[in-house]
């Protein structure tokens, strides 16, 4: 067997099918997770496959802005406590400020940057992991900006002002004063935290994404028994519908549930007298596609204690 019970438990918390037809879609995938999510959906086993990462890694989202630009900086440590460590969440702090005083999205440039008080930012991460006693590390960096108009940051389940789990940035780009921008930008981004978008419009989104969502169609429409021409065009639609749904100027706006993220912009602008654009954005959630081991810790305490 290539899997655990763990791996079941996790296939149907991502998929919520029964426990018979995981381990099935399991044994048939060899244990590979992402092709029994596939398997599980392609059958309509599954429920839309979750695009929040269920997977976790400690630590802080970390955002900062000035004017016309801003930038989203997560830095991983082990364990939650940390994340609660003034030291860390200084350190989380300074060195986002540092991001956009620089104005680098590379980890590495951010790591030689000058750090408040003397060093470089790789060598204070350097001293926490000393002191604190804990593996820290800088995992990614994004910026935004426009030419004329305001970034507009938002954070989710917030730590400390501009520190937390999910970190927003919206870009909107315009001759529309703060009055205007402040509000529309806080909404969106609330909307991106909630709605999880992919990509800012439908040709943004990743091809293999997309090519991934094409082979799930066609396995569910071959399933049909239709013509291949009609096939052809349930595969299409389900492309389409995939697309429409994960951009982020094509979903429906969370907040009134029927217009689509592009319309709000654009009815915003018109009664402002001025175009507003959606120029960019980030969404950096904590942890995100990290994979973290999952551990019993009474089995971690009898075995430390010579007891298994």
């Amino acid at each position: 067997m290539a899997y655990t019970a763990t791996d079941v438990k996790n296939l149907r918390e991502r998929t919520g099918a029964g426990m018979m037809d995981c381990k099935k879609a399991l044994d048939e995938t060899g244990g590979d997770m992402e092709a029994a999510v596939d398997m599980l959906r392609a059958k309509g086993l599954a429920a839309a496959a979750k695009k929040s990462s269920r997977t976790a890694a400690e630590g802080l989202v970390g955002v900062a802005v000035a004017g016309t630009k801003g930038v989203a900086v997560e830095v991983n440590s082990e364990t939650d406590f940390v994340a609660k460590n003034d030291q860390f969440q200084d350190f989380v702090r300074a060195a986002t400020a540092a991001a956009l005083e620089t104005g680098t999205s590379d980890v590495e440039a951010l790591k030689a940057a000058a750090y408040p008080g003397g060093g470089t930012v790789g060598e204070k991460l350097t001293n926490n992991v000393a002191t604190i006693g804990e593996n820290q590390q800088l995992r990614r960096i994004k910026q935004v900006a426009v030419s004329q108009g305001i970034v507009v940051p938002y954070m989710h389940n917030a730590a400390a002002p501009n520190l937390g789990k999910i970190g927003v940035l919206v870009a909107l780009e315009s001759e529309a004063g703060a009055d205007v921008l402040e509000p529309l930008g806080k909404q969106i981004a609330m909307h991106i935290a909630a709605a999880f978008p992919l990509a800012l419009n439908a040709d943004d989104l990743d091809p293999e994404l997309l090519a991934r969502e094409r082979k799930i169609a066609a396995e569910k429409a071959a399933e049909s028994g239709k013509p291949a021409e009609v096939q052809a065009k349930m595969v299409d639609g389900a492309v389409a519908k995939y697309a429409k749904e994960n951009a982020l100027l094509s979903q429906v706006f969370v907040m009134d549930n029927k217009t689509p993220v592009a319309q709000v912009v654009e009815a915003a602008g018109k009664a402002a007298g001025t175009k507003i654009v959606l120029k960019d954005y980030v969404r950096f959630q904590l942890g995100e596609g990290i994979e973290k081991a999952e551990t019993d810790f009474a089995a971690e305490v009898a075995a430390a204690a010579g007891l298994s």
